[in-house]
């Protein structure tokens, strides 16, 4: 029997009053393509409690970045720049749709993905490539929890730069999260690498200059890995995540073959982010985004 037309977007506040003034985009374009095949649209306050409850409720509910834990529920996620959009039956990055695609270059049109490249690397980073260099240091971009391995991790990021600095003899920089905040012991174990090693330096934010500066990049599943392609630099993932395609991968390589393999691997760059996030993402600010929500989430086994 198919499931009442409710949709139950589940918010916290902020995007929530976003999303009842009609300033949050990819609501908007959400709201009108379900509206527009008959749904009563609803932004609810985003709680644990809440969204325990629409496991009870008719109707569909679509999560902003949570997990969705039930049969009639999805989840919403940047797909890392806006206006790119992922509605997913997982939170987890590396089980998307997109993590699972093949990726063949060869059907990519590289002029075509070489000027969509340009223009998002001057929107997205105010850059072109004037400047960049491979003439730096290995960035690695941390994370948080610095001395715990987590399930989706092939090692412990201190760890990882321990791999690292046996990989290389060129300078290294680590770079810490502005946005983590690390515990003393954490601060505690990078400070005493970078005291010991004198290839070895520790920054805060810096992810641009960085950019375009290093080598290439080592990171457990940083953004910055990803960003990094639009300067042309390869990288390596000690963890999953779903932009692992032209990247050297530590889960299916081991450390030594990955971090090797590194320095004679060339991506296709420009046709991977073309084919990343303009075509297997929702452009919220297209006229095709309503069109592509609803048959995102038809693959996904909603009715609409």
């Amino acid at each position: 029997m198919a499931e009442p037309k409710i949709l139950r977007i589940y918010l916290d506040p902020i995007p929530l009053q976003q999303a009842r003034d009609g300033t949050f985009g990819i609501m908007n374009r959400v709201q009108a393509a379900f509206e527009g095949r008959g749904f009563r649209v609803e932004f609810r306050k985003n709680s644990e409690r809440e969204r325990l409850k629409s496991a009870m409720r008719n109707g569909y509910s679509l999560f902003y970045m949570d997990d969705p834990f039930h049969a009639n529920s999805l989840t919403l996620r940047k797909a890392y720049y806006f206006p790119f959009w992922r509605i997913e039956n997982s939170a987890k990055r590396w089980d998307f749709e997109v993590a699972q695609a093949p990726f063949n270059p060869a059907k990519v049109d590289p002029i075509q993905a070489q000027r969509w490249v340009s223009s998002w690397r001057k929107w997205n980073f105010k850059e072109s490539m004037k400047g960049v260099t491979r003439d730096g240091p290995v960035y690695v971009p941390l994370q948080g929890r610095l001395l715990e391995q987590r399930s989706f991790q092939a090692a412990s990021p201190i760890d990882m730069i321990r791999a690292v600095q046996s990989s290389t003899d060129r300078p290294i920089l680590l770079g810490l999260h502005p946005g983590e905040v690390y515990d003393v012991e954490e601060l505690a174990a990078v400070q005493a690498i970078a005291d010991a090693d004198p290839r070895v330096s520790l920054q805060t934010g810096g992810m641009i200059a960085a950019l375009k500066a290093c080598d290439y990049v080592v990171t457990q599943n940083s953004t910055a890995a990803l960003s990094g392609f639009f300067f042309h630099k390869p990288a390596v993932l000690f963890g999953q995540i779903d932009f692992h395609h032209q990247m050297t991968n530590v889960h299916d390589l081991g450390q030594v073959k990955a971090l090797s393999d590194i320095k004679q691997t060339t991506p296709a760059f420009d046709q991977y982010l073309y084919w990343f996030i303009q075509m297997n993402a929702i452009k919220a600010d297209e006229d095709a985004a309503e069109q592509a929500i609803l048959e995102t989430v038809k693959r996904r086994g909603w009715q609409v």
